[in-house]
């Protein structure tokens, strides 16, 4: 399966630099314990793949609505800008 993601660098609120990854998943049975454990596993094969990822998150269509999981942080920062352009995939 393909899943596409992108992958960002923006100024912390510290004055440094994240790399996150958003990913475009959510779990088969669509619970919190299901979309923590393939946000785990999809950022794992992301750095593996050569990706820096200090923090990630998930994007899904629940109901007709987008909605986001994951660190706080890169949540609130999706609610902000929107969905990011998906730069690149990981077949799992």
């Amino acid at each position: 399966m393909r899943v596409n993601f992108a992958h960002i660098r923006e100024r912390s609120t510290t004055g440094g630099w994240i790399d996150f990854a958003v990913f475009d998943a959510n779990s088969t049975d669509r619970t919190d314990r299901g979309r923590a454990e393939v946000l785990r596993d999809l950022t794992v094969m992301a750095r593996a793949s050569g990706y820096k990822v200090d923090k990630s998150a998930l994007v899904y269509d629940e109901n007709g609505q987008l909605k986001s999981y994951g660190a706080s942080d890169i949540v609130e920062y999706l609610s902000d800008s929107g969905i990011p352009r998906w730069t690149h995939y990981l077949d799992t």
